[in-house]
């Protein structure tokens, strides 16, 4: 006979104990992708570029919003 136990487990983590490699790894899986912008001029261009082509530009103000607040949505 088999049973199913869960139990709930708090534990504190320091985020320096990840690689930056893994935590970008890991915000690019929940669709928060993680680019270098510098002081996001870069973004804001790429922004401008692609409202003025009619292109999609979300997933760069996405990005602007996470380098400025550093907040994902």
């Amino acid at each position: 006979m088999y049973k199913t136990m869960y139990k709930e487990v708090e534990v504190d983590v320091d985020l320096s104990d990840f690689d930056t490699d893994d935590l970008i790894e890991e915000l690019e899986s929940r669709g928060a992708g993680v680019t270098d912008y510098g002081d996001g001029k870069d973004i804001l261009n790429a922004i401008y570029e692609k409202r003025r082509l009619g292109k999609d530009y979300q997933q760069d103000l996405d990005q602007l919003i996470w380098l400025g607040l550093g907040k994902i949505l």
